[in-house]
């Protein structure tokens, strides 16, 4: 048994069982990938996959089992270099952050900035997708910290703690008749044409299931993944626009006012995800309490710490 023969099982559930692109993603050959599979299956003693002819349709029992314990193994050998990264040079490495635009654009930039006063040589990658991007990213641990809104809280192997919390709010022309309705109600809202987020962002099935349960259906005539697109097509009067209140800033917004609608839409909380049992270094502790001073590396570890049996 030797580490490539894991990482092979690991990357063939990464890439559903293609064993074509699990050779490209391992830089090697389908036949090497097919021999270090049957090799370990002879060693072993038993057949970890499910197959039809020489093509592999999922995991067998035994597979499903040996799966875990690769995961566990390859994460814990990832571990030992970032353990020797923090004692060879605590204040230099790489800290790899996986977020929306939305908490890149308007929440991170007062941390990140903090963290870059502090540890100037530390090189900080912000990489920017879907919240299934992100929660992948933790998983293969091509990230260290997750944040988004949605899908992070759907897997055993994260855990999540709050970031913050905030409302959708309205953004409406200067001008425009809803300015004088107060409070504004989902009626009148429903009156006009919507711009809001694209499914699986920012909240958008809190905004959905608030009107649905209201019985008022929606215009929608555009969405987009980030609120300043939204923004942009309120202000050439495409429609009125639905975004995370934090999107609006009355002095970069000139042309555009938000409307108070707390009272009508729950309440959202962007959260920070961290994979279980990762170790972390100093400064990725440090990090996470410029974004909210109850994340103290004690909270931190206890929280990631593998649960024991």
């Amino acid at each position: 048994m030797n580490f490539q023969q894991l990482r092979i099982i690991r990357e063939t559930l990464r890439r559903n069982f293609n064993l074509t692109e699990v050779a490209n993603a391992l830089y090697t050959s389908q036949s090497g990938v097919s021999k270090h599979i049957k090799d370990l299956e002879d060693e072993l003693g038993v057949e970890l996959f499910v197959r039809r002819g020489k093509r592999l349709l999922g995991l067998t029992e035994p597979g499903k089992e040996l799966a875990l314990i690769v995961d566990r193994i390859l994460l814990d050998t990832a571990n030992i270099k970032r353990l020797a990264d923090q004692f060879a040079g605590r204040d230099r490495g790489e800290l790899v952050i996986a977020t929306t635009h939305t908490q890149a654009r308007y929440a991170l930039p007062g941390p990140i900035a903090a963290f870059r006063r502090e540890f100037p040589n530390v090189h900080l990658v912000l990489h920017q997708g879907t919240p299934k991007d992100i929660a992948a990213m933790l998983n293969d641990g091509t990230a260290d910290i997750g944040i988004a809104t949605e899908a992070l809280e759907d897997t055993p192997e994260h855990v999540t703690f709050p970031f913050y919390s905030w409302h959708h709010g309205v953004v409406v022309p200067k001008g425009h008749p809803l300015e004088s309705e107060t409070p504004v109600s989902l009626e009148k809202i429903a009156e006009w044409p919507i711009i809001t987020y694209h499914e699986g962002f920012t909240g958008r099935p809190a905004i959905d299931a608030t009107f649905a349960k209201a019985n008022l259906a929606l215009d929608i005539v555009m969405v987009a993944l980030d609120a300043d697109v939204i923004k942009t097509y309120v202000e050439v009067g495409l429609g009125i626009g639905i975004v995370g209140s934090m999107a609006y800033n009355a002095n970069r917004d000139a042309g555009l006012t938000l409307l108070d609608t707390s009272h009508l839409f729950p309440k959202s909380t962007s959260r920070i995800a961290l994979r279980r049992g990762r170790f972390l270094r100093g400064f990725a502790y440090r990090f996470l309490a410029l974004c909210t001073p109850e994340l103290t590396e004690k909270v931190v570890k206890e929280g990631i710490a593998e649960p024991t049996e």
